[in-house]
Formats: structure tokens, sequence, C-alpha cells
């Protein structure tokens, strides 16, 4: 029976990307949180032990019960302290929770915001009530139960409810270096769009001012902050991560210049055309020509 919980790297990744969800217990697939790819899937952690959690420019030191919610958009890293460490996590996909109701308002909340709280403390007693709700999508993630997605939907939606009602926790400390947190954040950030899969998903964040105001900044401070560690303006980091990709989508790909360009989140193919020569000195057209 017990071999029936060791699965390789490779099967559990394909099993979360086609299903868009998967729950487990960390003491039977401890593992399995080190393998998932944060920038698809959210994540829900139950657990008890010691841990210290660096998320965006905060760092979280605990003890005890915690529930932990982690967005796939904002950076995260988490040093397990304590010899023993147990209890639940789930990971879902937006595509995934957002086919009920009312879904996108609860990835809204705070516990998902690069600004919130994304750290509980939890007492005894409700620990024990969210243990019954991870066990419960454990099992039915299993069944063959017709509405099983519905229902685990449901048990997400009963966990983020449920922790809305809870006291936020305080006790996090600011990072020594705000100006390198606030650069590792955007520098994440700004990777994590890359590589583009499909056209269908165009680039969202492409200026300092996206990334400004979706880490709840002034782009001022940001342009500041990022000139001081890299001594490189916000603008030459995004148009360099863009040239590059790119050149990538040119060299790699069957997709058209048109196709391109709207996929980098230009408005039209001269507008791209125009960026691309006045950074590389070339246009697309001859990268795309010489790679054939």
């Amino acid at each position: 029976m017990e071999k029936e919980n060791i699965r390789s790297v490779s099967e559990f990744n394909n099993e979360l990307k086609l299903k868009g969800f998967n729950a487990f217990q960390i003491e039977a697939d401890g593992s399995a949180t080190k393998v998932y790819s944060r920038k698809d899937f959210y994540k829900i952690c139950l657990t008890t032990g010691k841990s210290k959690i660096h998320y965006a420019d905060r760092t979280f030191e605990q003890e005890g019960t915690i529930l932990f919610f982690g967005n796939p958009h904002i950076p995260y890293s988490w040093e397990t302290i304590s010899s023993t460490y147990v209890g639940y996590t789930i990971l879902f996909s937006e595509e995934f929770f957002q086919k009920s109701e009312r879904s996108e308002s609860l990835l809204q909340s705070s516990f998902f915001k690069i600004g919130g709280t994304p750290v509980l403390k939890i007492t005894e007693e409700q620990r024990e009530f969210l243990n019954t709700i991870f066990q419960k999508m454990i099992a039915e993630q299993k069944s063959d139960y017709q509405f099983k997605d519905e229902l685990i939907r449901n048990y997400i939606s009963l966990i983020v409810h449920e922790s809305l009602k809870l006291e936020p926790a305080e006790d996090y400390e600011q990072g020594k270096n705000a100006a390198s947190r606030l650069t590792s954040v955007f520098l994440e950030l700004l990777e994590r769009q890359f590589p583009i899969e499909t056209i269908e998903t165009p680039l969202k964040l492409k200026t300092a001012q996206h990334f400004a105001q979706y880490l709840n900044v002034h782009v001022n401070y940001l342009n500041r902050a990022i000139k001081e560690v890299t001594g490189k303006p916000t603008t030459a980091h995004i148009t360099e991560r863009i040239v590059s990709e790119a050149k990538a989508l040119l060299q790699h790909t069957d997709w058209n210049i048109s196709e391109i360009a709207f996929a980098l989140g230009f408005e039209s193919p001269t507008y791209f055309n125009n960026f691309f020569k006045k950074n590389t000195g070339t246009n697309p057209k001859k990268v795309r020509l010489e790679s054939v």
C-alpha cells in the first residue's frame, strides 16, 4: 500500500496540469511541494511546526499551526525550522477555481495580494475543522463522483470564507533592505511572464507603470529602487526581456510576426517592428529568415 504514495516528479506535474487541482497530506507527499510550478498554481497550506516564510518583501516567522495562501504571481520561499512538520496542501489553477461563481472576488481577497496577509494563526479548534475540509478534498479527488470538481471548488471557497472571519497575523519583519527586496520581487515577476506559450494569453505587465500598479507602489519609488540595486532603469530590464522573448519566438515558433506582436502586448505589428529595430538594429523579418 505504501507504494501508492510514491510518485515521480513528472507524474505529479502531469496530473496537476491535467486536472488543475491536487490535494495531499504533507507527511505522505512532502517532496511534492518542491516540484510544482508556482507560475501556474495557487497554494493553500495548513501546517503545524516552526517555519520562516519569505513572501515578497516581508518575512513571517511562525510556530504552531498556520494557514498559508500562496499566489503564483508573487514570489515566496519557505524555510522549515522544526524537525517535524505536518499538515495538508492544496494546489489549484486559476482556471480550475474560476469555473465557480464569485470565485474571482475570493482570489482578490487580502490573502492573495502582495500587500495583504498570506499567513493566519490557527487555534486547535480551527485546525480540527480545517483538517476535515482538507481530508474531504483529498478523498474527493480520488472518487468517481460526477460533480467532484464543483464540490472541491466549494471546499476551497469554504476555507477562504472561514479565513476571512479570522484575525490576520501581524507579526512580520520588514526586509532590512527594502530596495533589494522590491527589486527581487520585480525581477521574478518579470521572469514569470515567460516563456509565452500561447497567442491567446498576451503579455500583461509590460511597462514600469504596470508593475508599480501590480506591486502597489509608486512608479517613481519602483524606478529608484531598481536603479539603485541593479544600476539599470526598470524599462531597460523590461525591454531586454521582451527583446529576448521576441527573438526566441521568431526563431523557434511558426507564429507569424503579427501573432508574435500581439503575444508580446503590442497593439500592432508596426509598433512591434519599430520597437524591435530600435533595440536590436535589425527587423523581425530578417531574424525569422536567418533562423530558417
